[in-house]
């Protein structure tokens, strides 16, 4: 194995242990903050966060691992490669660093995207007190996604409802109606819960807490799943003409994607994680990202999304075919193999170099 596929995890006690260990050995101080559920194998989940630098700094870098739960894969092998290649010892005197490591322990132990309430938390960051944003097209398939049996004759008519759907709006339309975020199936796919998660209380309160001194964020939320194999997008989910846009596209340049442009690969997504950081730190300028690598189809993202919701309502995780699905989940967020690993990094480092020198030049 490369030195640089080594920083990288097969489970999230492992990603914990290496991460933990990195930042202890590069001066970093330490919180965990404990999620109230279990892992499957009994262990205690945290939310691990590590900082750097004054604690009065007034530019911050902010990196953000297991937003999406199985995809923290990714953003934990990629801040322990950060940590041990001693990045850190070079942040100019006004930049510290916040590590957010299991942002979502939950869905990391267990391999899934979303939490302990089957609720993806990147979708979870609206105002819970208004009504819900509407998703018509999530009622029109709401059934044929989540079949109560995952047999031939439902998945023949679910394929039915999906191909017609997909007809009627795109391929994109059908992508949009499935992964923008629904707020009306509990049990469904994308659900983005009736009330702030675990997960929504606790990234404010270390917001709150650590980024209060800050004039000046600059966050990368790393994801998987969506674009070319390996291949790292950088996605400005800010509203395009707000100043956090506008700063963006300076740090990043023509590289940056936007979902409300049509330039991403992704969904316009309402509710995301990225949100709080400008309510809770509103005396900063704030300039977040999504770093989101390509790993498989995207059919086959989805079709990993939707067997293993159905696998967690209707099947039995310990089974042949729970361990099928499984599988088949981890390998579409988290590809097996140094070359994923590898390029994940290269794309990381440079990423996070222009996030540092956009810090320095604002």
């Amino acid at each position: 194995m490369s030195s640089v596929a080594s920083h990288f995890a097969d489970s999230y006690a492992e990603a914990r242990e290496k991460f933990c260990a990195s930042v202890a050995a590069t001066g970093g101080s330490l919180r965990s903050l404990r999620n109230p559920t279990l892992g499957p194998d009994g262990g205690r989940l945290f939310m691990d966060v590590a900082r750097y630098g004054a604690d009065d700094a007034p530019k911050m870098l902010v990196l953000m691992a297991a937003t999406h739960g199985v995809e923290g894969y990714c953003g934990s092998g990629a801040m322990i490669n950060w940590l041990r290649a001693g990045r850190v010892a070079s942040l100019p005197a006004d930049t510290g660093a916040l590590l957010i490591h299991g942002v979502n322990p939950h869905g990391f132990a267990w391999i899934r995207r979303v939490n302990e309430d089957n609720v993806d938390v990147n979708r979870n960051f609206v105002d819970h007190g208004k009504p819900h944003p509407p998703n018509a097209g999530y009622l029109a398939i709401a059934d044929a996604l989540k079949p109560v049996s995952y047999d031939d004759a439902s998945l023949a008519e679910s394929k039915r409802v999906i191909d017609a759907f997909t007809q009627e709006h795109g391929a994109f339309g059908f992508q949009q109606a499935v992964s923008g975020g629904q707020y009306s199936h509990p049990q469904g796919l994308f659900f983005g819960g009736h009330k702030p998660t675990w997960t929504n209380r606790t990234i404010r309160r270390v917001i709150r807490e650590e980024l209060s001194h800050a004039r000046l964020i600059g966050c990368i939320d790393f994801h998987t799943g969506l674009g070319p194999f390996g291949y790292g997008e950088l996605i400005n989910v800010s509203p395009p003409g707000s100043a956090a846009f506008e700063m963006a596209k300076h740090w990043y340049g023509e590289e940056m994607t936007s979902p409300e442009q049509g330039s991403s690969t992704s969904a316009v997504v309402i509710g995301a994680v990225l949100d709080a950081f400008s309510q809770e730190a509103p005396e900063a300028a704030f300039c977040g990202i999504a770093l989101e690598y390509g790993t498989y189809p995207v059919d086959e993202v989805l079709e990993a999304v939707r067997r293993d919701n159905w696998l967690h309502i209707h099947g039995d995780l310990n089974s042949t075919q729970g361990r099928a699905f499984k599988a088949y989940l981890r390998e579409r967020f988290y590809p097996a193999g140094a070359k994923w690993a590898e390029m994940v990094w290269t794309r990381a480092d440079e990423t996070i170099g222009m996030a540092l020198r956009g810090l320095a030049s604002s």
